[in-house]
């Protein structure tokens, strides 16, 4: 079975365990590139998690796109084998979208990036409309497709809510079935999955802990900007997120779970009739957020990234 390596990039902005005057953190990222050979080195696909997830979501999508494709899923900054930020402030979408931007670069450097495509669950996916929308920046190639896992520029209030719950706070687990039965309660979104395929995702999203058992990976500081965002700042970043997509040249592709509280089915609508206009492929029995690991989500997914993108062209 492919295994991924574990590697690192520097990137601007001091860690929490680390002196501030060294001015950098380090994010971790998880290559799966080489099973293709080197004709595959040159098409990077990054796929990038959610709030609270952590880059080995995505194994079983990487696993089915490696022989085609350099696939890279970074643990965003405070998250997974990633540094903590000196600065919770730092935990917003301007922070992460530079350190891909240097990833990216260190990516390039190591082997030149031809095509660069994007997947991006919830907050991955606007860290992926915040590079594709936004001309000008350092990207060693333009974001060719993009996939928005039910995500869009207007997040409904009711899913901060939700999330804003359970966010950060403490908790401690005695074994991995505790804390994949407690992880279980908050993600009910995600639809049906086996015990094994729940397990498989929850081991990543645990660290030891001091005094035995486990904790989750992330840091809960990243909780604190999110639970800053104000009516008023919501409204702003609703504004720039959709001048963002209006912006966006890529090919998009729309996930949504039927029964999604985060996007809207007035906002999918809106994503397809303006801007990239997205194809959206909508999965039944499933809310915030498809995990891409049931065979029907990952056939989508990889035809759209390594086919035509629903164009009818090669």
């Amino acid at each position: 079975m492919i295994e991924p390596r574990l590697k690192y990039v520097s990137c601007p902005g001091p860690a929490a365990a680390i002196a501030p005057s060294s001015g950098a953190h380090r994010m971790a990222f998880w290559d799966w590139g080489g099973a293709g050979g080197p004709a595959a080195e040159g098409h990077v696909i990054v796929c990038a998690h959610g709030l609270s997830r952590q880059g080995r979501d995505f194994d079983t999508l990487a696993r089915a796109l490696a022989g085609h494709a350099r696939v890279i899923c970074p643990d965003v900054a405070g998250r997974g084998h990633s540094d903590w930020l000196a600065d919770p402030a730092g935990y917003q979408i301007p922070q992460y979208a530079a350190d891909m931007l240097a990833l990216l670069a260190q990516l390039h450097a190591e082997s030149p990036i031809q095509t660069l495509d994007w997947v991006g669950t919830s907050m991955g996916g606007l860290i992926g409309l915040v590079l594709a929308g936004q001309p000008g920046l350092p990207l060693p190639a333009p974001v060719r497709r993009l996939v928005l896992n039910d995500v869009g520029p207007a997040i409904e209030p009711q899913a901060l809510a939700r999330i804003g719950q359970y966010l950060g706070v403490p908790a401690h687990y005695t074994s991995l079935e505790q804390a994949a039965d407690a992880l279980w309660k908050d993600s009910q979104g995600f639809g049906p999955h086996t015990r094994e395929q729940w397990l498989q995702l929850s081991r990543p999203m645990l660290r030891p802990a001091p005094q035995g058992g486990f904790v989750l990976h992330y840091d809960p500081a990243i909780a604190m900007s999110f639970r800053a965002m104000t009516p008023e700042l919501a409204e702003a970043g609703e504004q720039l997120l959709w001048q963002l997509y209006d912006q966006t040249t890529a090919q998009v592709l729309l996930l949504r779970g039927a029964q999604s509280d985060l996007l809207s089915p007035q906002t999918a609508q809106a994503m397809q009739q303006r801007g990239p206009c997205a194809r959206l492929v909508q999965f039944d029995g499933m809310g915030h957020a498809p995990t891409l690991i049931d065979p029907a989500q990952v056939a989508v997914v990889t035809q759209f990234l390594l086919g035509d993108g629903g164009t009818g062209e090669p």
